[in-house]
């Protein structure tokens, strides 16, 4: 990499004031919700593979006779729950982070390891981003798991699960959504942050010798080999979330589904689609850190990690 410096936009947005966290919730939005929309078709034949793992001999298969049945609006089924959703979701998990770690790291423990900040600020930012996500999230999976469609729009889903269930309906993938997500979520800053740093002490230079190009490039790569490892995981809470808002029945608690639906794919049941989770979710974890950090610098502001 050159060290040649291209002139940078300077920020008028204050570090860590309000307007600052509002402008890294909004990067978040603009990262997350465009990128799982646009990875809908990996989600939606994911999805239907985890819950009948014979459904389609292979992904190319299921593209082709989902397309064939349905056109391009089959292949993108679902995605207005999952767009809706990660955008509330990306905006919580990003925003928060940028808070908590600031709060973790800056006010209440100057001194503590670093890594550990970046868990505790992750897993604290998912947690309440989960909240926003979870009913979308519900809809999308009965959505894009029942054949025919438990509902062919996000409206029509939303109305048939509260009309059903009430609004509780809407949550009862909460806990293993958190159990999916906080791990993902720390898994993916954790690594991020950490794998930033080793690619600037590997390139020998400081992170403010490059220009804002090349430290987007820089958080490209952190991305995807963040995104590797967040795929492999959190499959296993991912797999059951889909079976638990496809299978679960009425008046089941989640421990007894969790443990019925277990009894039925055993250990080996929870990978299901692991290959196509670590290329989607590798792929959807770069691009969002390219997109967020290239926000921040649009704004003026410094990319992340590598500090």
């Amino acid at each position: 990499m050159s060290s040649f410096k291209l002139p940078q936009p300077k920020s008028k947005i204050e570090p860590y004031s309000p307007t600052y966290f509002g402008a890294c919730a909004l990067g978040g939005v603009i990262a997350c919700g465009p990128t799982h929309t646009g990875g809908t078709p990996l989600d939606l034949v994911k999805c239907r593979r985890q819950v009948d793992p014979k459904i389609y001999s292979s992904n190319i298969s299921a593209w082709k006779t989902i397309y064939k049945g349905s056109g391009l609006r089959g292949v993108f089924f679902g995605w207005s729950p999952t767009f809706i959703g990660y955008s509330f979701q990306g905006g919580g998990k990003y925003g928060f982070y940028e808070v908590f770690k600031y709060l973790y790291g800056d006010k209440l423990f100057p001194n503590m390891n670093k890594t550990l900040v970046y868990l505790g600020a992750s897993a604290s930012a998912e947690f309440l981003a989960d909240l926003a996500l979870c009913p979308f999230e519900a809809i999308k999976v009965r959505m894009q798991t029942t054949l025919p469609p438990f509902a062919h729009t996000m409206r029509e889903g939303w109305s048939k699960i509260v009309a059903k269930e009430g609004y509780a309906g809407l949550y009862k993938g909460l806990y293993p959504l958190w159990a999916r997500q906080v791990p993902y979520t720390m898994v993916k800053f954790a690594t991020f942050e950490t794998t930033v740093s080793y690619i600037y002490q590997f390139l020998g230079k400081p992170k403010e010798s490059y220009n804002s190009l090349q430290q987007t490039g820089v958080s490209f790569l952190g991305g995807y080999i963040a995104g590797v490892g967040c795929a492999v995981v959190s499959h296993p809470a991912d797999v059951m979330v889909s079976k638990l808002n496809a299978e679960r029945q009425a008046g089941e608690s989640a421990v007894k589904a969790i443990s019925r639906i277990y009894g039925n794919i055993g250990f080996t049941g929870l990978w299901n689609g692991l290959p196509v989770r670590i290329v989607m979710i590798g792929t959807l974890t770069a691009f969002q850190w390219l997109i967020y950090d290239s926000f921040k610098v649009a704004l003026g502001l410094p990319t992340t990690g590598g500090h």
